[in-house]
């Protein structure tokens, strides 16, 4: 028997490792997507990381409504999973009373998950995911990221979990609220998000009350209070 006959059998009595097929993954939506007219009709999310002092790594998970440029979540962690993603992605909703008709991300483990398949299913909310290696298809978080990590990531030395969570609570309330942008007519997030809803406290984010931190640079452009 010559060995292509001897393959031949084994493959035919499947015999041969199996291989193993990849994860399931969410596969959403790849076609051009339009230009939003109104408050969550889409929101963008994306994650930053940065580091303790003692040199430990926490994620920042970021959502930003791409009409008004709210940010919508601003979350700090050590590891944020799908299922994390999924329960701030509701909260987000409970508190503004709305869901996004559309929500646009990257490709991340996280993001692909069944959790996340499951819930876009379940909220009926369609699921866009950019192209890989192309992050400027998610231009308005990109944006978003640039300046947080300008901002406040580059300009604050953080010491524990907690101190970083209340800075970056003080931060996007002051981006929603006090950050005129060009392209909204010199009006702040908040204006918009409460001027197109007719409700002038929707959307708007508390005002945190946070102890000074200690900054890398000389001069911190963050605004801890308002």
């Amino acid at each position: 028997m010559n060995h292509k006959k001897f393959r031949r059998l084994y493959r035919e009595e499947r015999l041969q490792v199996r291989r193993r097929g990849g994860r399931k993954r969410a596969l959403g939506t790849r076609s051009p997507m339009t230009i939003p007219q109104g408050c969550n009709q889409r929101w963008s999310l994306d994650f930053v990381s940065d580091a303790l002092t003692c040199g430990r790594r926490f994620r920042i998970f970021a959502v930003v409504d791409d009409f008004s440029r709210e940010c919508v979540r601003l979350i700090a962690d050590t590891s944020i999973s799908g299922a994390r993603v999924a329960r701030e992605l509701d909260m987000a909703i409970t508190e503004r009373g709305a869901r996004p008709l559309m929500v646009v991300s990257d490709n991340g483990t996280e993001l692909t998950s069944m959790s996340i398949l499951r819930w876009s299913k379940e909220r009926n909310v369609e699921w866009h995911y950019i192209a890989p290696g192309k992050p400027q298809q998610n231009g308005f978080v990109e944006s978003f990221n640039a300046r947080l990590r300008d901002e406040c990531l580059n300009e604050t030395l953080f010491t524990s979990l907690p101190q970083a969570r209340s800075v970056l609570a003080a931060w996007r309330h002051d981006y929603n609220h006090h950050r005129p942008h060009s392209s909204l007519g010199n009006k702040t997030p908040a204006e918009v998000a409460g001027k197109i809803s007719g409700a002038p406290g929707w959307g708007l984010t508390p005002n945190p009350a946070v102890a000074p931190t200690p900054n890398r640079g000389h001069h911190s452009r963050m605004r801890l209070y308002s």
